[in-house]
């Protein structure tokens, strides 16, 4: 019989998958190992840009690039890019059919003058994502339900703080003094009173064109806004009796900018909540993770993410938009807390995030122009 000889038994291989691959099956579990490494020594880090949790990405700002504009601004946010033009328009006060009461403008209601600029709409802003900015937005179709969603936020923001004063948007006229006149006998005393003839409308535009991170996009959006407003320029416009119309001087040093009410400024976290059957780990008092968080009726962990990009959002279940303004170079001023998808942030985390709001307002201001 012939003989049978064994082969030498060669060691199995290791079968390993590029990250995309993990990222993609598991993307959880994926992101829980890189925020609660396995070695103690090694950071809590996020696995697209390496960032600690806490860590936002740093903005930058280009302002005057649309000169068609009265105002424009370019800003980027990591791979996030908005550009924002401000267009100027004049509406007619005889054009407005029930025109809201206005109080003396010797007195100042700024209550009174947020409301004018929203009953007459003089402020529109609009948000548009453009093709190509995300996969997920296909060219063709009507506004997609973020860009409404954002421009109703934006517009909300705009209105309740305060930051367009309406008395950069009124065109006064005030009559030349005719004392020497009578009508009927009685002086025209009453032409001689100043009244406002028209307003400036303006329209910001807001364009995404790259998107990296939805659940922070207000961020930028906003953040492009206040700087585009701040490069405003409106020409000199006074009312012509003789012609019955208002009339823009061309002379460019008579031109002028708004002046703002402050510069309020966001910031956003994504929270995110790993699973029950995750390993635990301890972490000292005042990181970005905490333990034993009740949701849901039951014990889980989350983490607080700062400027989520689009791979953190998609797993971020509650997402907090915290606006401030720092300007006054006193105490912040909270103007807006945003909250939506979940419980876990409690009162604690919130008043942990209005102070980090403040550090990113300085991040925010020092780009700005």
């Amino acid at each position: 019989m012939p003989s049978v000889t064994a082969e030498a038994a060669t060691p199995s291989q290791t079968l390993t998958l590029p990250r995309a691959h993990f990222a993609a099956l598991a993307p959880a579990s994926y992101l829980t190992a890189h925020l609660q490494p396995t070695d103690p020594s090694l950071p809590s880090i996020r696995p697209t840009t390496g960032r600690a949790p806490s860590a936002f990405r740093t903005p930058s700002c280009t302002t005057g690039s649309l000169t068609h504009c009265a105002g424009s601004a370019v800003v980027r946010v990591g791979d996030t890019a908005v550009v924002c033009g401000v267009q100027a328009e004049i509406l007619l006060a005889k054009d407005i059919p029930h025109p809201p009461s206005r109080p003396s403008r010797q007195t100042s209601d700024n209550n009174h003058d947020d409301d004018t600029i929203a009953a007459l709409h003089l402020l529109v802003p609009n948000v548009e994502l453009a093709t190509g900015c995300d996969p997920q937005h296909l060219p063709g179709g009507a506004p997609s339900e973020e860009a409404q969603a954002l421009s109703a936020r934006i517009l909300a923001l705009l209105t309740t703080s305060g930051l367009v004063s309406l008395r950069d948007l009124e065109i006064v006229y005030t009559p030349e003094r005719t004392t020497d006149m009578e009508v009927d006998g009685m002086e025209d005393d009453e032409n001689e009173a100043p009244r406002t003839v028209a307003y400036w409308t303006l329209y910001p535009s807001i364009h995404v064109l790259s998107l990296a991170g939805g659940a922070s996009l207000f961020d930028a959006a906003w953040g492009a806004l206040v700087a585009a407003l701040r490069d405003v320029k409106l020409p000199r416009a006074s009312w012509d009796a003789d012609f019955g119309a208002v009339v823009c001087s061309e002379n460019v040093a008579e031109v002028r900018r708004l002046e703002l009410n402050g510069r309020p400024l966001a910031a956003t976290w994504g929270v995110f909540v790993a699973d029950a059957g995750e390993r635990a780990m301890e972490k000292s008092q005042g990181s970005d993770m905490w333990k034993d968080v009740d949701v849901d009726g039951s014990s889980k962990r989350a983490w607080l993410l700062a400027d989520p990009d689009g791979f953190e959002g998609a797993l971020c279940q509650e997402v907090v938009t915290v606006v401030v303004d720092c300007s006054n170079g006193q105490e912040a001023r909270v103007l807006k807390l945003e909250k939506s998808g979940g419980g876990a942030v409690g009162i604690k985390q919130m008043k942990q995030l209005v102070r980090r709001a403040e550090a990113r307002w300085k991040e925010w201001d020092a780009v700005l122009p």
